[in-house]
């Protein structure tokens, strides 16, 4: 795989990764409402989403993931379910300034990952993407040794997207300092994960 071909990969990637979707608007959110944590949490999950149907894609096995419509239309509703009852929670909470506000547990966490991992293997433009993408740019000789190459492309990648929405998104939280602005600032997290869930849902 030549430097042109692994930089043409790299600025799709990019492109596909940064759109405005459901996943960066719960980062934000997540990361918002209770710390930097929990965006990287729900991030990180994603990530793992996308690298497994990296490695179904390389070794030409995507065909199994189209066709696994129940399995993904399962996963999809169960995250979207979950990212609009956390959306509700949020939005129902009473507010609590950053400095006071409890940090997710580890069980709370690993929770937030699985969703986000969830939502990227019910997601029926991922394989899609793949499927366009990789034989375009990298042609037909895809292999394992192509693999590593693709995976810390995408890693790349995606630290500087989900650094990037967390970095901010906490800078924005660092201005609560009242629990006035904290619960405008929970609603309309809170509304941006109903409104991420319910467009989970809508995806076709």
């Amino acid at each position: 795989m030549d430097l042109a071909t692994i930089l043409a990969f790299t600025a799709a990637f990019f492109v596909f990764a940064a759109s405005p979707g459901p996943d960066n608007m719960t980062i934000v959110a997540r990361t918002i409402s209770s710390g930097a944590a929990s965006g990287i949490a729900y991030g990180a999950g994603t990530v793992v989403g996308i690298l497994i149907f990296l490695v179904l894609a390389v070794f030409g096995l995507s065909f199994i993931a189209t066709k696994m419509a129940i399995a993904m239309t399962v996963l999809r509703y169960g995250g979207a379910l979950y990212l609009i009852w956390m959306g509700i929670r949020l939005w129902t909470a009473v507010p609590v300034v950053p400095e006071l506000q409890p940090i997710s547990g580890r069980r709370g966490l690993l929770a937030i990952f699985a969703t986000g991992i969830a939502l990227n293997l019910g997601n029926p433009k991922m394989p899609l993407f793949y499927v366009a993408l990789l034989p375009s740019v990298v042609g037909a000789s895809l292999d394992a040794g192509h693999l590593g190459v693709l995976t810390m492309v995408i890693l790349v990648v995606e630290v500087v997207v989900i650094g990037g929405h967390v970095i901010l998104a906490h800078r924005a939280r660092s201005l609560l300092r009242t629990p006035k602005i904290v619960r405008r600032v929970n609603r309309a997290a809170g509304g941006a994960m109903i409104g991420a869930g319910f467009a989970v849902v809508a995806t076709r």
